[in-house]
């Protein structure tokens, strides 16, 4: 189950020429593959790009009216594999996945791809998000394209320039045979706008004609000599024919100032930012209408060498606005303007950071420091962001850090209780982490986890340590990991290297880090798919003799569970699958059963925990060994103790983690559980009433009790 539905909004996909179609970024891209005649499209979800895979899947029938063939790939490789119908037929496709993780995932078959080359466009939408936050790894996509020789879109961020990119990287890449990257950046997926809509086009020829008709050229296979002849192919053919595709339709823009002696070159992608940091100067209006020349790198690779000749001639200075390192684009600028001839200042890393995000504060500092270099405005007396500056460093002050951490009632949260327990009881072990929600353990307040080396590789991570000792490896993976990459490069190298290490494989239904799509062994049964097969069977299938699955919430269970794995020897690679709902999904399940029920009138049981104010000792074993949200401190009510006791607030899911784990740590006896019947049946109110009674009762002798002591 996603974390949002598109049902309702994919019905603007089948609109026709003339119409004007409003919306997101995500589900503009969706309309211009279909408007383009895409055969098939794959892909894999990752942030930011998790909705495109999730709109085309809400949206599979309207696909298939079309004829279009849409998978939800097992990984990022397998997704631009797909891309090999396009070799040789003339077939549109396109796949999509996370950059950069993603891309490095499926180098191996995007690299063959490049090489052989392609008959029909091909186009690889990559999400970038190099500083935003949602990727660990801080690379872009920029050095890949380079590598492989693949053409790199990275569009200004506005949905008619968007949609438009979509369907002139189908035209670039069948007119110099060679895929293209797509890049969209976060702001690109998310922004909203309209544009005027063409008819959707069936493939043709369809996949079925490819099949029924198909064509073998043995100089598209990736193999000596043929190879060898690609690579003269891609520099004699192909970029020559990119780069006069890219001149001759006008992809990249160029927009006129009255400052001639000065221009900007800037990515695409980094064109909003800059235009809005230049009407902060004075220099735009909000539409863009700029006094400086701009030249707008809709097409970041190739380089078009004569359009930046010719702009950058006759000036005395140009700033390159590059995001990310190496400076790669601001090299190529650099030898084309010496080769020319032409002399001029070219700044970029010069005035500008050279790695991190180019946020609107950096772009402004930069873009003064430049444009005072060579006269074209007086320095401002003041940086309005220095005072920003100075806020955040008050609010520093008064806010205490609160690293990221799990949602609330996450079924990962007693996993890792659980192993904290275990490390506690028996000494440290060496925990090699997978990526997803469960890298959360290595911050506070669990404190677990020694590397991160990929998805779906937290078992490979550990595979060094295959050696005998009384404190074996354990490595983390969720489910999504599992059926990605890590049953067979985790789970099935273990076997064959006869591993003693014990593997955890979160399993709570859903891929929850990229926004609950369904897996192989989640528990419902979607129409388009198949699921509900078990991971234990999997891990057994390819060899793995010892396997337990266990509910997460079990605290007991588990730390058994995991002590048992531990300690035995001489059993290969141990699994254990630790089995509870992704919470939050749950509660996308149930809560419009829940407003539905109670709007109907129906009985319906709420539980909440809470912690007896009375009995709490303050000290919060609940908070050390849960960090759940919902828990927190409040002032002691008894004024003869001073220690602030736990609470729980409002946002309590009930799963009972806090319970568990301070149970099994210190035997505390101050959780309740409490549940609130709404809609109560007759029954209901007889027993709530008794209780009131007996309780009001124990009360009154209690207090009565008090004074007859004093």
């Amino acid at each position: 189950m996603v974390e949002r539905s598109f049902r309702k909004e994919v019905e603007k996909l089948r609109i026709g020429a003339g119409e004007e179609f409003a919306g997101e970024g995500i589900l503009a891209i969706t309309k211009a593959l279909l408007q383009s005649g895409v055969a098939y499209v794959g892909g894999y979800q990752g942030s930011p790009i998790s909705h495109l895979m999730d709109v085309l899947s809400d949206a599979e029938d309207i696909l298939g009216e079309l004829g279009v063939h849409f998978e939800a790939s097992a990984n990022e490789a397998a997704a631009a594999a797909m891309a090999a119908a396009s070799v040789n037929y003339p077939l549109r496709g396109a796949v999509t996945f996370k950059s950069t993780v993603g891309t490095n995932v499926a180098s191996d078959a995007l690299a063959n791809l490049s090489s052989g080359g392609v008959t029909g466009g091909v186009v690889v939408i990559v999400g970038e998000d190099y500083g935003e936050g949602s990727s660990i790894i801080q690379e872009r996509t920029h050095a890949f394209a380079m590598k492989s020789q693949i053409w790199l879109i990275d569009p200004r961020p506005n949905v008619p320039n968007i949609v438009r990119a979509v369907e002139q990287a189908f035209e670039l890449s069948e007119a110099s045979n060679t895929p293209v990257f797509l890049q969209m950046r976060i702001r690109s997926c998310h922004v909203h706008g309209s544009f005027t809509a063409k008819d959707n086009v069936r493939p043709s020829p369809s996949l079925r004609d490819a099949m029924e008709n198909p064509i073998r050229d043995v100089n598209r296979i990736v193999l000596p000599p043929a190879s060898f002849e690609h690579e003269q192919e891609k520099i004699n053919e192909r970029w020559p024919a990119a780069v006069e595709f890219v001149r001759k339709n006008c992809l990249n823009e160029h927009f006129d100032g009255d400052k001639d002696n000065v221009g900007i070159i800037v990515q695409g992608g980094l064109y909003n930012t800059l235009v809005r940091t230049l009407e902060r100067l004075g220099l735009s209006d909000v539409y863009g209408d700029t006094r400086i020349p701009i030249y707008v790198l809709n097409v970041a690779y190739p380089l078009v060498n004569d359009e930046i000749e010719s702009f950058c001639k006759g000036k005395d200075g140009v700033l390159l606005v590059e995001e990310g390192q190496p400076n790669y684009i601001e090299q190529n600028i650099a030898t084309i303007l010496r080769a020319a001839g032409i002399e001029v200042a070219l700044e970029g890393k010069s005035v500008f950071p050279m790695a991190g995000e180019y946020t609107a504060a950096i772009m402004r500092r930069g873009l003064v420091q430049f444009l005072t270099m060579h006269a074209a405005i007086e320095k401002p007396s003041t940086d309005p962001f220095d005072q920003v500056g100075d806020y955040i460093a008050e609010i520093d002050g008064l806010v205490p850090p609160r690293p990221p951490g799990l949602c609330t009632g996450c079924p990962e949260r007693p996993v890792f209780a659980s192993l904290k327990l275990l490390q506690q009881e028996m000494g440290a072990f060496h925990v090699s982490a997978d990526i997803g929600c469960h890298l959360f353990s290595i911050l506070p307040p669990f404190n677990i986890g020694n590397t991160t080396m990929g998805y779906g590789l937290g078992a490979a991570g550990a595979s060094a340590f295959n050696t005998e000792s009384d404190r074996p490896a354990i490595s983390i993976m969720g489910d999504g990991g599992f059926w990605h990459n890590g049953l067979t490069s985790g789970i099935g190298n273990a076997v064959f290297n006869k591993s003693d290490g014990l593997t955890i494989v979160v399993d709570n239904n859903y891929a929850a880090a990229t926004g609950g799509q369904d897996l192989l062994s989640s528990k419902g049964s979607p129409k388009n798919r198949s699921t509900q097969h078990p991971i234990e069977e999997a891990a057994k299938g390819i060899g793995v003799k010892w396997t337990r699955t266990v509910r997460t919430y079990d605290i007991g269970d588990m730390r058994k569970a995991l002590k048992e794995a531990v300690t035995r020897k001489g059993t290969g690679p141990k699994l254990l699958v630790a089995q509870s709902e992704c919470m939050l999904n749950k509660q996308r399940r149930e809560k419009p059963l829940f407003v539905k029920a109670v709007s109907d009138g129906e009985r319906v049981v709420k539980e909440r925990f809470g912690v007896d104010a009375d009995t709490c000792t303050g000290d919060h074993a609940c908070i050390r060994l849960s960090g759940c949200p919902s828990l927190t401190v409040k002032p002691n009510p008894d004024p003869l103790k001073r220690q602030p006791i736990s609470y729980v607030d409002n946002s309590c899911v009930a799963c009972g983690n806090c319970g568990e784990v301070a149970h099994e740590a210190v035997l505390c006896p101050s959780f309740y559980k409490a549940q609130l019947f709404i809609n109560p049946n007759l029954l209901d109110r007889v027993r709530g009433g008794f209780r009131q009674m007996v309780i009001g009762w124990l009360q009154r002798r209690a207090n009565q009790r008090r004074l007859e002591a004093a």
